[in-house]
């Protein structure tokens, strides 16, 4: 054995143990006794007890499809065929049998160089004394986006920030398009479809720069100003 020819050349417990790849006592305890050592075979994975019913609960699956058979309906019809495990395996194994959903196809509205903005707040997490907000406006052509940070989402903070964004995009688009701020729709479709009622200092400043303020749909789909593949209509 390796462990003994190496002790027989002189080299201590430690010199041994660390090239043999093993503990300094299994060593000494290899050196202790005139038997080879002997090594198990590897534990044979256990079967487990769902394995005969797992192509019964495959096929009731797929024969209910696009419906879906809850585990515990499933769990009680193998009980009836002799298994005695519990629930919970059951629903463990028919989870991987779940179809995984295919995600909604994403739809980018395009827009016209110049035509559309859209226009929103982003209320970062209040700490004690201090507010931080984002003004944040995207161009619906180029994607292009403007922020500015804001200590409070005020009318004439809202204005101004306006203001710097025309300056920075270097002109005023036709349509700017807004969600649900009080300082710009006082009340949605207060004089019809689409007829909204807007906060009458915003709107004399949007007439005096010349655009035209919107909405975005009520959908939460349609309204995703920080992702560069939507764009909300009006």
């Amino acid at each position: 054995m390796q462990i003994r020819i190496l002790h027989k050349q002189g080299k201590s417990l430690r010199a041994i143990a660390c090239e043999v790849g093993c503990s300094v006592n299994t060593v000494r305890k290899y050196l202790a006794t005139q038997d080879a050592p002997t090594f198990r075979p590897a534990a044979t994975p256990r079967e487990s007890i769902l394995k005969p019913f797992e192509a019964y609960l495959r096929e009731r699956i797929a024969s209910a499809a696009p419906d879906w058979i809850p585990a515990t309906v499933l769990w009680r019809e193998i009980q009836s065929k002799g298994f005695d495990g519990g629930e919970r395996i059951v629903r463990k194994f028919v989870a991987t049998l779940r179809p995984v959903p295919t995600p909604d196809p994403l739809v980018r509205f395009e827009t016209a160089a110049g035509d559309q903005m859209q226009v929103d707040w982003v209320e970062f997490r209040r700490r004690k004394g201090a507010n931080l907000f984002a003004f944040v406006a995207t161009l619906g052509y180029s994607r292009a986006t403007y922020v500015e940070f804001v200590s409070d989402m005020r009318l004439d903070t809202l204005l101004r920030c306006h203001v710097n964004c025309f300056n920075w995009f270097g002109g005023v688009p036709r349509r700017a398009l807004y969600d649900n701020m009080k300082t710009v729709v006082i009340e949605r479709d207060a004089y019809g479809p689409k007829q909204h009622r807007f906060q009458p200092g915003f709107l004399d400043f949007a007439r005096h720069y010349g655009f035209r303020p919107g909405t975005c749909g009520r959908s939460s789909r349609q309204w995703r100003p920080r992702r560069d593949r939507t764009l909300c209509v009006p």
